[in-house]
């Protein structure tokens, strides 16, 4: 059963209907392309392209192929970045200049960017010159610079027109975006000054100056800020858009919520998988492609896991003479490495929203460091408790709980120290912190156990 809701003229799927794919595989084995371009067309674009993302390699690639099937924008736009890439290499340049035509800057560039360096001058060179310069413009900048995330269509006026002017400008200009909530104020040198929400506009008399309903100081977006950054400001400050500008603070673009909505959603995603080792991966992305992005990081640890060996070598004697050592070692390890992790995501998060900052470094150094003394605590009588039940030997419970309160203590520190030392040194914490951490906390379970039990052997 599939819930339904009308958007305008679309409808939109509340509960995504498998049985329908097996209805397009069969119309593409058909060779029915109208069935299926008609469906898409009754169809949100999001649930169309959820649908092209559920069928199998072969199917897209069918369908792609259809004769008399066309591939609409909005659906293209839709679909995720690997599918992206994957169906552009079946189309032709001229389906392809089509889409372009069709979307806005901002998404136009998205495309772009998976089309092929050889391809990709073809296609600009099949635009008009103006769509062709703004493309080539945006690719200038860099892939995570607000630039490649802003639209160049955006409404903006002088300062001295009146809300009766920008009413008729607004019904007359056909170039202006479809959708836009607010109008930006700009002086003669076309530099923002100023904002104007088009309800207020709607809702003041025809004679007043737009200077004075508009909201003063607009937030300035420079083209090259970071998008995690913008991302941030708009989470600050509740916007619902931003003008961008070049270095003359001259406007060149607007960047909407919706576009931001899309970047902290991407962004959350990067770092998750980046945190786990697997990079920037796709659920359609195939075996060899997924194999190459876990393979560094798989290494990485390999070597990292000799090296846990190589201390755990070093209290052979030590082991020799209890051997339940080597039964209760694993248990100070987990637990410190999955305090590590706790602290780890926390502060990578804390990171990347700018709430770690250098004027509470060191108080939430500190709060680790209790936080690891409580649960080290907590922890290291939970565990003396089963050993001493499980063993009947107090010396071995109080090995196991010294190690654990040390282990947790360490853990917690360097969950926050290794992202916060990567931050300085420029290196993208979620990538590499991981490895670290779990390292460290390792090693140091492994050899804080081992330690304190060769001091009471």
């Amino acid at each position: 059963m599939t819930l339904n809701k009308k958007i305008k003229d679309k409808t939109v799927n509340f509960e995504f209907n498998k049985e329908y794919i097996k209805v397009v595989t069969e119309k593409i084995a058909s060779n029915d392309a109208l069935f299926i371009t008609n469906s898409f067309k009754e169809m949100h674009p999001a649930d169309a392209a959820d649908i092209i993302e559920h069928l199998s390699l072969n199917d897209r690639e069918s369908l792609i192929k259809l004769n008399n099937f066309k591939i609409d924008p909005d659906v293209f736009i839709e679909l995720n970045e690997s599918v992206q890439s994957e169906i552009i290499k079946y189309l032709s340049s001229d389906s392809i200049v089509s889409i372009l035509k069709n979307l806005d800057s901002d998404d136009a560039i998205m495309v772009l960017e998976n089309v092929d360096e050889k391809d990709k001058n073809t296609i600009l060179s099949a635009l008009p010159p103006k769509d062709r310069f703004a493309l080539l413009e945006g690719l200038s900048y860099p892939e995570d610079s607000a630039a490649r995330i802003m639209q160049r269509e955006f409404t903006a006026i002088p300062s001295n027109w009146s809300v009766g002017q920008t009413i008729d400008y607004l019904r007359e200009n056909k170039d202006l975006p479809e959708e836009f909530l607010e109008i930006f104020i700009v002086d003669e040198n076309f530099k923002p000054i100023g904002v104007v929400p088009s309800s207020k506009v709607l809702r003041t008399p025809r004679d007043a100056k737009m200077v004075s309903i508009m909201i003063d100081s607009p937030f300035l977006v420079p083209v090259d800020m970071d998008r995690e950054e913008v991302g941030n400001l708009f989470e600050n400050y509740s916007l619902n858009s931003a003008c961008v500008v070049d270095k003359t603070d001259k406007l060149v673009g607007m960047i909407t919520s919706d576009d931001v909505l899309t970047v902290l959603k991407e962004e959350a995603e990067e770092d998750a998988l980046r945190l786990a080792g697997v990079g920037d991966e796709e659920i359609t992305d195939g075996v060899i492609t997924k194999t190459k992005r876990r393979f560094n990081w798989l290494l990485l640890n390999l070597f990292t896991a000799f090296l846990a060996t190589w201390c755990i070598s070093l209290f052979g004697a030590t082991i020799e003479q209890m051997v339940v050592l080597a039964f209760l070692m694993p248990i100070v390890a987990s637990m410190g490495g999955n305090a590590g992790m706790q602290t780890l995501a926390v502060t990578v998060r804390s990171l990347a929203t700018n709430d770690l900052t250098k004027n509470n470094f060191n108080q939430n150094i500190f709060k680790e460091f209790n936080i690891g003394v409580l649960n080290g605590i907590i922890f290291a009588i939970i565990s003396s408790i089963i050993v001493q039940i499980w063993f009947q030997d107090s010396q071995l419970s109080l090995i196991i709980s010294i190690s654990m309160i040390l282990t947790m203590i360490i853990a917690g520190l360097f969950g926050i120290l290794i992202p916060v030392t990567l931050k300085r040194l420029n290196i993208d914490p979620a990538i590499a912190s991981s490895v670290f951490v779990t390292t460290i906390t390792d090693v140091i379970g492994f050899v804080s156990f081992l330690g304190v039990g060769a001091y009471f052997l």
